[in-house]
């Protein structure tokens, strides 16, 4: 287009025209919507006084655009007394040209009498329209079949998951270019109705028009879950750490389903495959607080139903892996001497689900006792530190894959004097 020619209609009241900046695939510049073309025209003014000449074209596109014999001229302005409806326009001035189409808007006036549900599955709605929302055709320069968008805006609301704990109701808003007599929709996880209105051009007349369902009773599930694990602080403990879920038995765990509104039927599912196929425990119930005390991979997830069992959803496969048990004793240790480094007598373990540990001086008194392997013996016997020397555990365990043992040991007590040397002497 020229710099500053200017495109302008006359004939028009009450409803301005509406200008469209196509794709510039389409090789056209504006595509002017206009409420009814009836007693309108269309007016150029040339930047220059280079001859103005005007063509029209249809579907078969610019390369079979006709010259239009009846313009009108009055200095640089050139005038089409009647618009064409639904026609594309060429006007060349010099060797500068516009393209431009006219949409006659009455062609395609929309009408929304009714809008109602027809089928509700357990994944999309189907939705009727009586009325008329049809698409609006226009034609590029190279004669290829266009759809200028209504945008129509079909409104109604659903549950989001927020990936934490919650389900949160959300509005939902669809841009539809244009409307067929049946158009299929997201099923919604909650009760709502769904709100049709446009268009894009009656709005901007402030003639938009609406048009809604009946309440829709929800038959669609989802479901969102979460699984939340006890860590131990345990210095000497192998495998509780924070790379999965599992680790050092005994693993205790609890799952927590979330369903959505229609859900009726839930249940967790434990299996030691991940199809499912072997299942070894099954909760009915949105919360599972399971501790795992033997070694191996299990697989859990939630699943949900609605009350007839039509539509189901499940939830995130959790895999817990728990290891093999191992039980390592030291024999030394030097209490009192540099405060946390080796100053507490523990045993190095993973998946212990039973421990008992005894300690007793060379004359077989017991000084200490205790059933968690997490704990240890500080060095101390009624509150003060005990001689140097040796002493001696007794320790008895069952792993979580069925291993028991029973160790018994020495356990030498060393406090390092200046110089480098160190005492060992036991003392009754």
């Amino acid at each position: 287009m020229a710099t500053s020619a200017q495109v302008a209609f006359t004939g028009i009241t009450d409803h301005a025209v509406i200008e469209v900046t196509p794709d510039k695939s389409t090789g056209l510049d504006k595509i002017y919507v206009v409420y009814d073309t009836d007693g309108v025209g269309m007016t150029y003014t040339a930047s220059s006084d280079e001859t103005v000449t005007w063509y029209s074209y249809g579907s078969q596109g610019g390369g079979y655009a006709e010259q239009i014999s009846n313009i009108t001229s009055s200095g640089r302005t050139t005038t089409l007394a009647q618009v064409m409806p639904n026609t594309g326009y060429i006007i060349e001035e010099g060797t500068d040209r516009t393209y431009c189409w006219v949409t006659n808007y009455a062609d395609y006036y929309l009408v929304l009498d009714d809008l109602s549900i027809t089928e509700s599955k357990c994944s999309t709605v189907s939705l009727r329209l009586d009325g008329n929302a049809s698409p609006i055709i226009y034609y590029s320069i190279t004669g290829s079949q266009k759809t200028l968008s209504r945008e129509l805006t079909l409104t109604y609301n659903t549950l989001e998951w927020d990936d934490t704990t919650h389900w949160q109701e959300a509005q939902v808003v669809e841009i539809i270019d244009y409307l067929d007599d049946e158009y299929s929709v997201t099923a919604p996880l909650c009760n709502t109705y769904y709100l049709l209105a446009g268009d894009t051009f009656l709005k901007q007349w402030g003639e938009g028009l609406e048009v809604e369902t009946p309440v829709l009773t929800a038959t669609s599930v989802g479901c969102g879950s979460t699984a939340v694990q006890d860590k131990r602080e345990n210095d000497n403990e192998k495998g509780n750490d924070d790379s999965g879920l599992g680790g050092s038995a005994p693993c205790r765990i609890v799952f927590t389903g979330y369903p959505t509104d229609a859900v009726v039927y839930r249940e967790w599912e434990m299996a030691t495959d991940e199809e499912f196929e072997n299942l070894v425990l099954q909760f009915n119930q949105d919360e599972v607080d399971y501790t795992f005390n033997e070694a191996g991979t299990w697989y859990m997830r939630y699943n949900v139903a609605n009350a007839d069992g039509s539509c189901e959803a499940y939830g995130e496969t959790y895999t817990i892996t728990i290891g093999e048990s191992e039980l390592v004793c030291p024999n030394v240790f030097s209490p009192g001497t540099t405060e946390g480094v080796n100053d507490v007598w523990k045993v190095s373990y993973k998946s212990l689900v039973e421990f008992h540990c005894w300690i007793f001086n060379r004359w077989g008194n017991l000084i200490k006792e205790f059933t968690d392997p997490g704990d240890g013996w500080d060095g101390t016997y009624h509150g003060k530190l005990v001689e140097t020397g040796t002493y001696y555990y007794v320790v008895t365990a069952v792993g979580s894959d069925g291993v028991k043992y029973k160790k018994r040991g020495d356990i030498n007590i060393i406090r390092w004097k200046q110089g480098g040397t160190s005492t060992t002497t036991p003392t009754e």
